[in-house]
């Protein structure tokens, strides 16, 4: 016997359609529709019909097997066979996360393919393994952030028991799964929310439209609707942690803001597995608030991404200032990132014309995610170019040590450690023209106003934008990327070998650079990260005792003169070292001179 259960304001009259029949709902108070069916059980399709028209999908499917449209499919969490009893989760300080695309990380495109790549990422030394989102989205291929049927895993990747596979096997091998999640809006495409209630006012807009209701009225169950969504990844499909898309654009004006509640339910949900669960939000505010504990008056999340991090690595290595490149470029503002995460502290943006942001004071390196690359940083470009396209082998490995050697947990994107050459633009697979003329149409006019020419735009409807985008592991092996690949397992390795390269608090990192020289160091309690991003070789004096752990280059050498560093090198020694005079800072992160 199944109850089904809906949450239908809106329509006097609901059905639900199942078995060949049309059952009639009966109202079960606040909005609420219920009925059962003795002959309906796992396994079984069904639908709901809203004032005698056509079928819809369930708003809470588990499970939409023919896609948007289609009807939705009953599952039962409790028949998967978990083998991971014991798994007790991982911790996010100290933790290397990688971000990885569920249709482009394998050639098959799947859960069960991403399966087959797991041993390599404990090979490079990798704990955490964070999926873009999943939840059914339009289509067959798409980046996944225009998903609107939340609670069913996207069926081309491999529906519910594919993802729990993938989850019970990472655990196997002892990685930790965060689920990128969606909470500030839906896709256009298979979006029938509104029919059934108010999920969604026009009193706030995002960039992808109508703002989810999370404060106005009705927003009650619009807020348990999210919540029991975030409890159902964890809970039903074993994940250790989710991220949260855009934060910055979910709008609540309640007393007790929608990210707040959804932390105190999570801590709840962990304290009863007996297992640790974490919550990283995406946002460009640079607002402590998010990370900042309840009893503080935040919202009590675990971390932040940090995208200033990277912004200020990728003008230095790059030379764009173009757009939001425009505040940053030089290693001062680097050696800022590389001290707080945040360079706009409450500081003047000359990009957004205004101040922005606070101050990171009394937060911690942990509570901070950053990368050298991700998936917006890379996909956001017209032709979704990585660094690898833009920059030497050499400012690659400059890039991997400064990520790797930082107080922060840093986070890699697919194929980055062996400088994966596939691109990783824009790509979707709407089966409605107009909307898929809308996309094509829209992505050309948005980098034409950045003065791209719209023919080098790619399309992102067309399937070979979206194969192109597949990584090549047999790249991994080729000349030049074996070389980076070893690279990246070396400095995660001395990572995990010293603590002082994985301590979260702000006091214990100094730096001291020089932007005419091009040079940088960063001084990590007894182990010194020295960076030469200048013409000339540059020379590092180094004391008595000193020992070079790890040299990006076999130019890079520790002698009776110092640590010597070629053109784009970096170093990491060990002891003493001395001749360099590490930098004092004022409380807002602006160097003071030293003395």
């Amino acid at each position: 016997m199944t109850e089904f259960r809906v949450w239908a304001p809106r329509p006097h009259q609901v059905e639900v359609l199942v078995r060949g029949g049309r059952l009639p709902m009966s109202p079960a108070g606040d909005g609420w529709w219920s009925c059962r069916e003795d002959a309906a059980g796992p396994g079984s399709c069904y639908a709901y019909s809203l004032n005698g028209g056509p079928e819809r999908p369930d708003p809470r499917a588990p499970f939409q097997p023919f896609g948007i449209n289609g009807p939705s499919k009953l599952i039962d969490h409790e028949s998967f066979g978990w083998s991971d009893a014991g798994w007790r989760g991982v911790p996010l300080p100290g933790s290397v996360i990688y971000e990885c695309h569920i249709g482009t990380f394998s050639a098959e495109g799947t859960f069960a393919g991403a399966i087959r790549h797991l041993d390599h990422l404990v090979g490079l030394g990798v704990d955490l393994v964070e999926i873009m989102p999943v939840a059914e989205f339009s289509g067959m291929r798409g980046w996944g952030y225009d998903g609107v049927h939340l609670f069913a895993p996207h069926h081309a990747y491999g529906g519910p028991d594919g993802l729990k596979r993938l989850v019970d096997a990472a655990h196997a091998r002892g990685l930790g799964v965060i689920i990128d999640v969606v909470y500030n809006h839906l896709g256009p495409a298979g979006n029938y929310l509104p029919e059934y209630g108010p999920y969604f006012t026009s009193r706030q807009a995002t960039w992808w439209g109508e703002a989810v209701n999370f404060d106005g009225e009705d927003s009650g169950e619009v807020r348990r609707f999210v919540i029991d969504n975030a409890l159902m990844w964890l809970r039903d499909y074993h994940a250790d942690g989710l991220r949260i898309d855009a934060v910055h654009a979910i709008y609540d004006r309640s007393a007790t803001h929608i990210m707040a509640e959804l932390a105190a339910e999570v801590r709840a949900l962990a304290a009863h597995l007996r297992r640790n669960l974490i919550l990283i939000a995406e946002s460009d505010q640079n607002d402590p608030r998010l990370v900042t504990g309840q009893a503080q008056g935040g919202y009590g999340l675990d971390a932040s991404w940090a995208d200033e991090w990277h912004h200020g690595l990728h003008a230095v290595l790059t030379g764009e200032r173009d757009g939001y490149y425009s505040d940053f470029g030089s290693l001062r503002v680097l050696a800022k990132a590389l001290r707080q995460a945040w360079v706009h502290d409450g500081s003047y943006s000359s990009y957004r014309r205004r101040v922005h942001g606070r101050s990171p004071a009394g937060l911690s390196g942990s509570q901070f995610v950053v990368c050298t690359q991700n998936h917006d940083q890379v996909g956001n470009r017209a032709a979704g170019e990585r660094l690898s396209g833009l920059v030497s082998l050499g400012r690659l490995k400059v890039a991997a040590v400064l990520l790797l050697t930082s107080p922060f947990v840093p986070m890699l994107f697919q194929g980055e450690e062996w400088g994966a050459a596939s691109p990783f633009p824009y790509f979707t697979d709407h089966r409605d023209p107009e909307l898929a003329k809308a996309v094509r149409e829209g992505r050309k006019a948005e980098f034409a106003a950045f003065g791209w020419d719209p023919g080098d735009v790619p399309d992102p409807q067309d399937a070979a934008t979206f194969e192109q985008a597949k990584l090549d592991w047999a790249e991994a092996r080729a000349e030049g990327h074996a070389e980076l690949l070893a690279w990246y397992r070396l400095v995660i390795g001395l990572r995990r070998r010293y603590q002082a390269l994985s301590d979260p608090r702000f006091e214990r990192v100094e730096t001291e650079c020089d932007d005419e020289a091009g040079w940088l160091t960063v001084r990590r309690g007894p182990l010194l990260v020295a960076v030469n991003l200048g013409a000339a070789v540059w020379t590092c004096a180094a004391g008595a005792g000193a020992s070079l752990l790890a040299g990006s280059d076999p130019g890079v050498i520790l002698g009776a003169r110092g640590l010597e560093l070629p053109p784009d090198t970096a170093g990491i020694v060990a002891g003493t070292v001395a001749g360099t005079v590490l930098s004092k800072h004022t409380p807002d992160g602006d160097q003071a001179p030293a003395g």
